[in-house]
């Protein structure tokens, strides 16, 4: 088997979906996770048993995510790119004005910069063997403050996060690419949100493949996409 293998956390729905289908096309052999393999089955099924490999594992759990990279080598021979995209949005408020219990806002740290970073952890080796090209969702969220924004200090962390995994890649061959969506079209975004302009899905998806498309020598560090007439 020689064509280039994706592993994509977040795969059931939304601009995990969106990569997924789109890698496949593109040629490449994906192992899809997300929290329960039921969710991802279908998909992998629609791509086909030859190409795609449903996996669950909760990214916050770091036996769960490394058996999923253990068992993609395993079915596949090799890993060549990671996504880490598994998300979580909600609202919250610091001052209690509304949002979310703060007892839920732990699963959304835990997925988010722990989840992405548990991904990177359980993928580099594997990607430093084949010269391979780790992908991490951000947000432009990450890189403007939003006010009384838990989400956005977590993609914040992200942002460091991709950056410092860059640094300590240098001179492994591993690429690293922070992907830094604006309002995009999935089910985490709130009633105010979807009255503004928003992306698809595919939109970032096309994003996603146009890093892993660049030949060895380039290493696409940022994309940052909005819609048409978002703010900021």
């Amino acid at each position: 088997m020689t064509e280039r293998v994706l592993l994509v956390t977040g795969a059931s729905r939304g601009i995990g979906e969106a990569t997924a289908r789109r890698a496949a096309g593109a040629g490449f052999r994906v192992a899809l996770v997300a929290r329960r393999q039921e969710s991802v089955a279908g998909l992998a099924a629609e791509l086909g048993e030859d190409r795609a490999l449903a996996l669950g594992a909760d990214v916050a759990d770091w036996a769960a995510v490394s058996g999923a990279v253990e068992e993609t080598v395993r079915r596949f021979g090799r890993l060549d790119a990671a996504f880490a995209n598994a998300g979580i949005g909600m609202g919250v408020s610091f001052f209690g004005d509304g949002g979310t219990d703060p007892e839920q806002w732990r699963d959304m740290v835990l997925t988010n910069v722990y989840g992405a970073a548990l991904t990177a952890r359980a993928t580099l080796p594997a990607l430093a063997g084949s010269g391979g090209h780790l992908v991490l969702t951000g947000s432009v969220a990450g890189r403007y403050i939003r006010k009384g924004s838990l989400y956005s200090a977590t993609k914040w962390a992200v942002t460091g996060m991709a950056g410092a995994i860059r640094e300590e890649a240098v001179g492994t061959g591993v690429r690293v690419t922070l992907v830094q969506p604006g309002v995009t079209d999935t089910d985490i975004l709130d009633s105010e949100l979807r009255k503004k302009p928003k992306l698809e899905p595919d939109d970032v998806a096309r994003a996603v493949l146009y890093a892993l498309d660049q030949p060895p020598t380039v290493d696409v560090n940022e994309i940052m996409v909005r819609p048409t007439g978002q703010e900021r």
